[in-house]
């Protein structure tokens, strides 16, 4: 059974940096392109960065050059370094495979950028 453990969120005022975590059971890992995801309030998930078994990275356009996906297979880990965070990215982040599988969905990590 798949599980995938969130953490690392908190409230951090703009500019300022984040390390999301997120730690994966099952054997669905080191075979899965892996990545996050937020969800603000009131708006739909979506997704903001993946990466491949083999290393290659994708991010949305608001993040790019700010927040840095990173895996470690023999951990099962993947991280999410989040840094110049600005108040539009106030959401609960998730870790999921990609493409995203319902079930595999866990608690999430709130993250709150605010002065």
């Amino acid at each position: 059974q798949v599980q995938l453990v969130e953490s690392g969120g908190g409230l951090v005022q703009p500019g300022g940096s984040l390390r999301l975590s997120c730690a994966a059971s099952g054997s669905i890992f080191s075979i899965s392109t892996m990545g996050w995801y937020r969800q603000a309030p009131g708006k739909q998930r979506e997704r903001v960065a993946f990466i491949t078994r083999g290393g290659s990275t994708n991010y949305l356009d608001s993040v790019k050059g700010r927040f840095t996906i990173s895996r470690d297979n023999a951990k099962n880990a993947v991280t999410l370094q989040m840094n110049s965070l600005k108040p539009e990215d106030t959401a609960v982040y998730y870790c999921n495979v990609v493409p995203a599988v319902n079930n595999y969905w866990g608690q999430g990590t709130q993250v709150t950028v605010s002065s």
